[in-house]
């Protein structure tokens, strides 16, 4: 097998083997053999013609692809176009947009909008353990400035002053650690403080600025405030950290995606702390990727929700 890549330009090259795209998966699929993905027996022979194998077990889907139980399980297209979509969203700083991965391999831009969301799917991995250490916490609006609409817009989109009308985003990070962003529907009290306490290790130190909801945090944590009114910086007390995600989220929403349906807001928040999680591997992005494509899967009817579905993946 050909030595595995480490540019776009020989990621697209590389997976133009329909051999390496299968091994490569199958690397990382299934570290101590193949198993069948309905009954899990590992006594499963592989029919090269067709590229997929057949369990010997005698049960309903007894042949199956690379593709079933993956985030690409019912789709038409080939792993040579999946493989460098998923390289692309991976690692590019500011993400990708529809029309640009339907210029780049050739499929419609509806297409290309939908395999975004499924690699998106993927990219949400477990969030594992609390964060703790020095944690800096923050809000931020997301949506459209007024500045920037034809008046009928603005009279329809603006109904308030500042964030009124706007998506709310939360977010917490480890200074040199990770982040956790969500989509919140206030900035209460008790939504910013349930969301901390679920993430955050008791007896962690907080900075957080003059927000009135993060008070009565001090009772569980060493609880920091900076007032942005005075200051930004007050020795180690500042939210730059966050203040910088921030920045890298806005940058991809405004810049790459330009408009975002606040229902599909929280896929877009996932996909940017992924790759803010993995800042420092990023030679190891696009395998993290794949190795979180089993498992996972995304209906077109679930993701525009024709399915009558209001359960968020």
């Amino acid at each position: 097998m050909a030595k595995e890549p480490t540019t776009l330009r020989e990621a697209i090259v590389y997976f133009s083997d329909p051999n390496n795209c299968l091994n490569y998966l199958v690397a990382r699929r299934w570290r101590k053999g193949v198993v069948c993905p309905t009954c899990g027996s590992k006594d499963v022979s592989f029919v090269p013609s067709r590229r997929l194998w057949q369990c010997k077990t005698r049960h309903p889907k007894s042949q199956f692809s690379i593709k079933v139980g993956t985030i690409f399980e019912d789709s038409p297209l080939g792993l040579n176009k999946w493989l460098p979509t998923v390289w692309m969203i991976t690692n590019c700083k500011n993400g990708i947009s529809s029309w640009e991965i339907h210029r780049a391999i050739g499929v419609t831009q509806k297409t290309a909008w939908f395999m975004l969301h499924r690699v998106r799917l993927a990219m949400q991995g477990s969030r594992g353990g609390k964060l703790g250490g020095e944690v800096e916490v923050d809000e931020t609006f997301i949506g459209g400035k007024s500045r920037n609409m034809h008046k009928n817009k603005r009279a329809e989109k603006i109904h308030g002053t500042g964030g009124a009308d706007k998506a709310i985003v939360f977010g917490m990070v480890e200074r040199d650690g990770k982040v956790r962003a969500m989509h919140v529907d206030k900035r209460r009290r008790k939504e910013l403080q349930e969301a901390i306490r679920e993430n955050v290790e008791a007896g962690s130190a907080i900075f957080s600025d003059e927000l009135l909801s993060y008070e009565g945090l001090s009772d569980d944590y060493n609880h920091a405030v900076v007032n942005h009114a005075v200051e930004y910086v007050s020795g180690n007390v500042h939210t730059n950290t966050i203040e910088n995600f921030w920045s890298l989220l806005k940058r991809g929403l405004h810049g790459t995606y330009v408009s975002v349906e606040p229902f599909h807001l929280f896929r877009y928040i996932d996909e940017q702390a992924f790759r803010y999680n993995n800042r420092k591997d990023m030679d190891e992005r696009f395998n993290a990727v794949v190795s979180q494509i089993t498992g996972k899967r995304l209906t077109y009817d679930h993701l525009t929700g024709k399915d009558g579905s209001t359960t968020a993946l």
